[in-house]
């Protein structure tokens, strides 16, 4: 783009002049009448009649400006902004794509494109605006003002390798990158997608700054500093995944046990690694990309927490990720790039699946919640902490007999009387007691009983008032 030619040409329908970034609502406007017309330009830093002014931009000029176009625009609108320099003198340039979602307002009215003006649309041409819309465009479906250029040939090989291995695909990693992307549907009329960025750009936060995956580990149970380690993930969200789970499972202690006659010990992490994985692809393929606002997983000591951004697809609600519910993809196509690669099924079954992880490892049930409009997986460790059994009154034996069930899942009464070297009698009075507190179920019948921990659905309360931890979701810096 030759800005010097572009400025000559002067103002039209699709290129508008403003002096200065102090004309926030005037160039809002602008966006607005591109938007409900073909599209265009604006640069700014560029007087009415032609002269190159410049202007002053600081480290986050850019930032602010696309911020301020969303907050005030209706559907939000995402131009691409970018800074150039001309004659030794910085401009803003600001491409805006033809609305696919018409009418669009800036502040509440809406704007056409008359000859080389911004004019307020009357009451009667949005109706007929309305009527003439096209259908709607899921966010990732959009075109990114990115080039093949800033697409990262060898993750697409690795990708095309995958899917081959995994699902059959019939698209060989021989193929040109144009190609692949093509047949993956993320490019149209020549043009990347938004998804075809996320997925295999070298830098996509080039284009959208926040499609990051934040991770902290924090001491204690609140989300306060300082950290005890921090980390933001960019780059495509196939890698970011693969980032944040690493994160998660180097701060997730394992317990360590030995099994008799076994030379070799057996280990397993705190938290179900297949879950909180499940959890981190769903925050990352379902989330609303459009939102100022990054994926994050906060770590504690009694639990993790992985938040998406904006909550389900409608209608989708928390409750029903706990029963058998079909698959809405927000992203469609990052969701069908996630299914040749095997990262989802497409059949609903993700957060089943997570559930039941959580309670085959001794678990809780993993709670799903609306949080400040943000989806929220919460995984919490086992129930039984020292500090809850201690309130319930358990015996030394007891609570070793819980912690023996952590890792062993089962227990006989032949066994805790081998274990703790206790009489027939004294096993019973002790499993009877962590039955009647609900800590334990009985499975099994006659000389085949046996004991488990207690299947939980939802974080019980017992007989105590555990109160529970709210947080308020911010932004990290």
């Amino acid at each position: 783009m030759n800005i010097k030619e572009l400025i000559k040409k002067g103002e039209s329908e699709t290129l508008e002049f403003k002096g200065s970034l102090h004309l926030k609502d005037e160039i809002g406007k602008a966006i607005s009448s591109l938007s409900n017309s073909n599209g265009g330009r604006i640069l700014v830093g560029v007087s009415d009649n032609g002269k190159i002014i410049g202007i002053d931009s600081g480290k986050n000029t850019i930032e602010e400006l696309a911020n301020y176009i969303k907050r005030h625009s209706d559907p939000q609108i995402f131009p691409s902004i970018i800074l150039e320099e001309v004659n030794d003198k910085k401009i803003i340039v600001i491409e805006v794509l033809e609305g696919k979602d018409k009418p669009v307002f800036f502040k509440d009215r809406a704007y056409k494109r008359v000859g080389k003006t911004s004019q307020g649309i009357s009451a009667s041409e949005i109706r007929k605006l309305a009527l003439e819309e096209k259908p709607k465009l899921t966010w990732d479906e959009g075109i990114c003002e990115a080039s093949l250029e800033d697409i990262d040939e060898e993750k697409v090989r690795w990708f095309l390798r995958k899917a081959r291995a995994e699902r059959n695909f019939d698209v060989g990693p021989e193929t040109s990158v144009e190609e692949a992307l093509q047949r993956l549907k993320l490019m149209k009329n020549e043009k990347l997608t938004n998804a075809a960025v996320l997925l295999f750009g070298k830098n996509p936060q080039k284009f959208f700054f926040l499609a990051e995956t934040r991770c902290g580990r924090f001491k204690g149970t609140k989300p306060v500093k300082p950290f005890v380690d921090m980390k933001v993930f960019g780059g495509n969200i196939i890698d970011q995944i693969d980032k944040a789970l690493s994160f998660v499972l180097d701060h997730t202690p394992m317990a360590v046990w030995l099994v008799p006659g076994q030379v070799e010990r057996e280990e397993k992490y705190e938290y179900p690694p297949d879950a909180i994985r499940e959890a981190i692809i769903n925050a990352v393929c379902h989330r609303d990309y459009s939102l100022s606002s990054s994926v994050q997983i906060r770590m504690f000591d009694d639990r993790l927490e992985v938040w998406s951004c904006g909550p389900l697809p409608e209608p989708l609600t928390p409750e029903d990720l706990k029963k058998k519910h079909k698959s809405i993809l927000r992203n469609p196509l990052i969701g069908k790039c996630f299914f040749l690669i095997k990262f989802i099924e497409e059949w609903g079954t993700g957060t089943n699946d997570m559930i039941k992880a959580c309670l085959n490892w001794g678990l809780p049930e993993p709670e799903f919640e609306l949080v400040a409009g943000d989806l929220v997986v919460t995984f919490w460790k086992s129930r039984l902490t020292e500090e809850l059994m201690n309130k319930l009154g358990l015996n030394e034996r007891q609570k070793r007999a819980i912690n023996y069930l952590k890792e062993h899942n089962k227990i006989t009464t032949k066994e805790y009387c081998k274990i703790f070297n206790v009489v027939k009698d004294t096993a019973n009075r002790d499993l009877n007691g962590l039955l009647d507190k609900g800590l334990i179920e009985r499975g099994g019948s006659g000389p085949k009983t046996y004991y488990t921990i207690a299947t939980v659905r939802y974080r019980p309360i017992f007989k105590l008032k555990i109160r529970k931890i709210l947080v308020t979701k911010g932004t990290w810096k």
